[in-house]
């Protein structure tokens, strides 16, 4: 009897030895998969920066040749220096960092607000009002553009930081994550401030707010990104080339009949690095603010 039991058992165990084996096989496939599945993604995502970077290097004829090469024959500073005769860059890159930072703070307080009263002060008419807001988000800007210039001319704000900075003092998409973020938090936070005789704003301003910054801080690189590289709207606002934006400069470049690449590569160049630099610094923040606005209680 000992012996089949002891059999009994070493079969067992041999038997759970195999199925742990696997159990390991298949953790470790699983993840030698992911991995090469995020490093085909990564690659895809940056070799475009990286020829970009590279390009805004290259000569004239080193853009346009055919075989292309990923790295120049000879490297040079030329298109960065065309761009800087061509265009005025560091009045445009100022007129963005005014319009683009301009607009993220105030859509940040605005946005902030609408969402914590629609998250948790509740009125008449507050489901139908938000419905409403989130409606204009399906209605494409090219609706709206022409009524939107009528409005800013007759306001006399045509070709001003204050005409750029204010049609865009919200966003729907900035109210609902908000609103999303502010269900998330807890109520006994609110309650303890009613309770020690807080006034509703007060409770924004310091209980509930300092508890948005992962929120905060992926809305504002949504709103910065967006309005930095948005063309057709200050195009739209803006005659004059003192108000002029980096996007808008780089039309410049691209003619009727001829683009001259290298230049433009250059001024792209010059657009996408404060995104990187900003993306790079706030990364741990944007995926936070992502991950905890889709939570609910």
């Amino acid at each position: 009897m000992s012996e089949r039991k002891v059999n009994k058992t070493a079969r067992q165990n041999t038997g759970e030895n195999r199925t742990g084996n696997r159990r390991i096989r298949k953790i470790k496939f699983t993840g030698a998969a992911g991995f090469v599945f995020t490093f085909f993604v990564a690659v895809t995502v940056l070799v475009p920066i990286l020829w970009l970077l590279v390009s805004s290097f290259k000569t004239d004829t080193g853009v346009i040749k055919f075989p292309p090469r990923f790295f120049p024959e000879e490297w040079t500073l030329h298109q960065y220096l065309y761009v800087g005769e061509s265009i005025p860059i560091f009045q445009m890159t100022r007129n963005t960092v005014v319009f683009a930072g301009g607009v993220t703070v105030v859509s940040l307080l605005f946005d902030s607000m609408a969402g914590y009263a629609f998250a948790r002060m509740r009125f008449r008419g507050s489901k139908l009002l938000f419905s409403i807001i989130l409606l204009t988000m399906m209605v494409p800007f090219q609706i709206i553009m022409t009524p939107l210039y009528i409005e800013v001319y007759k306001l006399n704000l045509l070709d001003t930081y204050l005409g750029l900075i204010l049609p865009r003092a919200t966003s729907a998409f900035g109210i609902y994550m908000m609103s999303s973020f502010f269900e998330g938090l807890p109520k006994s936070l609110e309650e303890s401030g009613r309770i020690d005789g807080m006034s509703e704003f007060r409770i924004y301003r310091s209980i509930m707010l300092p508890l948005c910054k992962p929120a905060l801080v992926s809305l504002g690189i949504f709103h910065f990104m967006n309005n930095w590289n948005d063309l057709l709207y200050p195009l739209m606002l803006t005659s004059s080339q003192s108000r002029r934006t980096l996007s808008a400069g780089l039309a410049v470049l691209v003619g009727n009949k001829v683009i001259k690449y290298g230049p433009t590569l250059a001024a792209t160049m010059i657009s996408l690095t404060p995104l990187l630099v900003l993306y790079i610094f706030c990364q741990k923040y944007f995926v936070e603010g992502i991950a905890v606005s889709g939570m609910k209680e």
